[in-house]
């Protein structure tokens, strides 16, 4: 692209609504919106609509004058107009009042409104979208009242640094930090689709591969994540949800209509939605609601080195692996393996002989106090579930022990206060 000298800039809300005069003076219309091409960094300008209700535009080619009190044409209007083709769009349409995903920031802003310029391209002049204001500047500017905050700093975001999610029709983002979304940690990824719509939702988790969109529907708060397996069609909500962890699937289905969620299990694998269906047989509030059936367990003869082979190939996520279960023949715990213990053995030891056989556990049907009390005294980063003949039912994650705690991600203040009254999240007490 050649160099780009910006003539003169302004707002899109200052010239919305202005008449349009053609070449006699003759009045065709008001500016209703502007139509734009997006084929390099900057999207240019390529007619104007003057009426609500007419789906055509005026070209860029046949204004005379633009500024900020009116509108002129260099031609006597007809009804020769320009339709829109398939490569443009309505800008104010489009853009205005809508949301940017911002990655630097994690969070969604709002597009107040939009600066335009005409620029100097070679010999040609052009009028782009230069910068979108997401700031309340913007805002009071279209009410005509941005002399309250006259003096004080654009926000404004450069369109450079704006690019969609997929095709140009999509949401927006901006990229100053981060290449793309799936380089955004998944609990800032849920904040963001927390604040979308329905609409910009099934957008964002389009673009993202199927690893990324599970683990940034799994941080999501119950009700969006119930929103989201509503708003998809049966088959894709049940594979979302075989992919989740059980005790997240579980949670979710136990929120919808009981129809529509015995539809969704019978689409499930059959061992995979039996799972999730013992999961939602646990009252709220016990032990038994909370826990996951995804952990890591070996007989007590398996060697390290088997064990550790062993991982390899099942790749467990780091929330299943901080300790490894040793059952008998009858799945009766017997005792626990922290990772850094297998790490440290030598090959052929048996996992029985460095096992700690003094586990502290919780029944599936004791409730949230008796987990908080047990998960803080013994500085635990998964506590056992088991039944009462000591059979292993599942583990019981620290952060899904801290959600019940403090429900609010963002309470960084209480979360701070629960780390400092624990001694030391990777050490056992026996």
């Amino acid at each position: 692209m050649k160099r780009i000298t910006s003539q003169r800039e302004f707002f899109f809300s200052q010239t919305l609504g202005k008449p349009i005069y053609d070449r006699n003076g003759k009045p065709v219309g008001r500016l209703r919106d502007i139509a734009v091409r997006w084929d390099n960094h900057y999207p240019r300008v390529t007619g104007i609509k003057f009426a609500k209700d007419v789906q055509k535009h005026i070209r860029i080619g046949q204004i005379e004058q633009w500024d900020e009190r009116s509108i002129r044409l260099n031609v006597v209007f007809t009804d020769k107009l320009q339709h829109l083709t398939e490569e443009e769009l309505y800008v104010g349409k489009w853009l205005l009042d809508k949301q940017i995903i911002d990655t630097k920031g994690s969070k969604l802003v709002r597009v107040n409104d939009i600066m335009l310029a005409w620029i100097k391209s070679g010999t040609a002049h052009e009028l782009i979208l230069l910068a979108v204001d997401v700031g309340v500047r913007g805002l009071l500017r279209r009410i005509g009242m941005e002399t309250l905050v006259k003096g004080q700093p654009q926000n404004l975001v450069d369109w450079k640094y704006i690019k969609p999610l997929e095709s140009k029709m999509d949401n927006l983002r901006l990229t100053l930090e981060h290449p793309s979304l799936k380089d955004l940690h998944p609990a800032d990824l849920a904040d963001i689709i927390e604040d979308m719509d329905s609409i910009s939702r099934t957008h964002l988790l389009a673009g993202l591969d199927r690893q990324t969109a599970i683990e940034a529907l799994t941080e999501a708060d119950l009700d969006t994540q119930v929103e989201i397996i509503t708003d998809m069609d049966s088959t894709s909500a049940s594979e979302m949800l075989a992919d989740m962890p059980p005790d997240e699937a579980a949670d979710i289905l136990g929120e919808l209509p009981e129809e529509k969620s015995s539809e969704l299990l019978n689409l499930m694998d059959k061992d995979e939605a039996e799972d999730v269906r013992e999961l939602m047989e646990y009252e709220e509030n016990t032990a038994g609601a909370l826990m996951t059936t995804e952990f890591i367990s070996f007989p007590a003869d398996t060697t390290a080195e088997d064990c550790i082979n062993r991982l390899r190939e099942l790749k467990p996520s780091t929330e299943t692996i901080y300790y490894l279960y040793v059952i008998d023949h009858a799945e009766v715990l017997m005792g626990v393996v922290p990772l850094r213990d297998l790490i440290v053995a030598q090959p052929q030891t048996e996992l029985g002989s460095i096992m700690r056989s003094r586990v502290a556990t919780v029944r599936g049907d004791d409730d949230l106090r008796k987990v908080q009390e047990t998960v803080t005294k013994y500085d635990l980063l998964a506590l056992p579930v088991v039944d009462e003949q000591g059979v292993l039912l599942g583990i019981i994650r620290v952060d899904d022990v801290m959600e019940t705690v403090f429900p609010d991600r963002g309470g960084l203040e209480s979360f701070t206060d629960f780390m400092t009254h624990s001694k030391s999240w990777m050490r056992w007490k026996p």
